[in-house]
């Protein structure tokens, strides 16, 4: 059973508090993200379940058993790290074996021990077993690096050096795996191909995964859910379409994707709709709340715009605006437009031999009252 469940987890370094009663309940087979800023706890939450962390407080408990006292090696759970930590003097196939010869190590008599070092120290010292080189020309094969298992890991690119590593925790077969931001040393285009390389594992082999990261694109576009921490605490957990589309706070409309965000008061309801007034606006939103002082939140794709004096007499939610800058980004336009006290980020379709709006000219935007959230 490679079910994770946390419950009010706390951890002080030197009387700081690192984390603050975390609660999380991972389900088997699900790839599940812990996102935030630098410094909000995730690390500190992965290292508490690896064991690598004794937490201050707290339970964590993987499948139905209890694990706070129990060693790292012990708690049957793969680590990728951030660094990969891979032996250089070791070659791929030797890098991902190393693994199968410690666990061997541990549980041999000692006239087994000598020939488990003699591979250990050089591998034409010591033959591996053909079982164990076949499961490890097989894990190889899996990611695609069965023809360069005689490479050093110092001759792979960043892409390979992280399959080995996650071969490497693979080979054990665990059951969690763990991974440390294990693409953030990697180039973009490069990033994007591990992304679905690790999905794809993930899928096929229906291992539960949680995955450390600070890139909101990584987290939306692999896991089944998020949770955004910050502070050492839990903010929201959802699908990565519920944290788009209904963040719980302006924390998580700006961290998960981009937001604007306006301060408002709800001055009336008029068909069902919520009238919030602010500063150069008065808006329509489909959302209801139970208090009168809001966060008006929307997003830059949900916007408008229009050249004054062409929008059509059906429009709703019209806002007149000034743009300060106009960036081109080949499938979209991004439009910073001054709307009173606040500058708002528009991005729009970019429609082939139709003008671009220049800084200083004036636009006027809507916004349909759905997309219009409230919190």
């Amino acid at each position: 059973m490679g079910s994770v469940k946390v419950t009010q987890l706390t951890k002080e370094f030197s009387g700081v508090q690192a984390l603050k009663n975390v609660d999380l309940d991972i389900q088997e087979g699900e790839f599940f993200a812990l996102l935030g800023p630098s410094g909000c706890g995730k690390t500190t939450t992965m290292r508490c379940i690896a064991g690598f962390e004794q937490p201050t407080s707290g339970i964590i408990t993987i499948g139905q058993k209890e694990v706070n006292r129990i060693p790292p090696n012990q708690r049957n759970c793969g680590m990728v790290f951030q660094s990969y930590a891979l032996f250089p003097h070791m070659n791929v196939f030797e890098n991902v074996a190393y693994s199968l010869n410690i666990k061997q190590l541990n549980a041999s008599n000692v006239a087994a021990k000598l020939p488990i070092y003699m591979r250990l120290l050089n591998r034409k010292l010591g033959r591996y077993p053909k079982a164990m080189e076949q499961k490890v020309m097989e894990i190889l094969e899996y990611v695609e690096l069965d023809k360069h298992a005689k490479r050093l890991t110092s001759e792979l690119s960043g892409g390979q050096q992280q399959r080995v590593a996650l071969a490497r925790a693979l080979i054990m077969e665990p059951a969690v795996l763990l991974m440390d931001e294990p693409l953030s040393n990697l180039d973009q285009k490069l990033r994007h191909s591990m992304r679905n390389t690790i999905r794809r594992i993930q899928q096929d082999l229906g291992i539960t995964t949680i995955f450390v990261t600070h890139d909101q694109e990584e987290a939306m576009s692999m896991a089944d859910r998020v949770a955004v921490m910050d502070s050492g605490e839990v903010k929201q957990i959802g699908t990565p379409i519920e944290l788009y589309s209904r963040p719980s706070t302006p924390f998580i409309a700006n961290f998960v994707g981009t937001s604007n965000v306006m301060k408002g008061t709800v001055v009336d309801t008029e068909n069902g709709y919520s009238v919030v007034k602010g500063a150069g606006y008065v808006l329509k939103s489909t959302h209801r709340v139970d208090h009168k002082e809001v966060n008006v939140i929307v997003r830059p794709e949900n916007i408008n715009t229009f050249k004054p004096g062409t929008i059509t007499s059906e429009a709703t939610n019209i806002i007149e605006g000034k743009v300060l800058v106009s960036t081109y980004l080949g499938s979209i336009v991004r439009y910073d437009v001054q709307v009173d006290e606040y500058q708002l980020v528009v991005d729009t379709t970019f429609v082939p031999g139709e003008p671009i709006l220049a800084e200083g000219e004036m636009i006027q935007l809507t916004i349909d009252p759905e997309r219009v959230l409230l919190i």
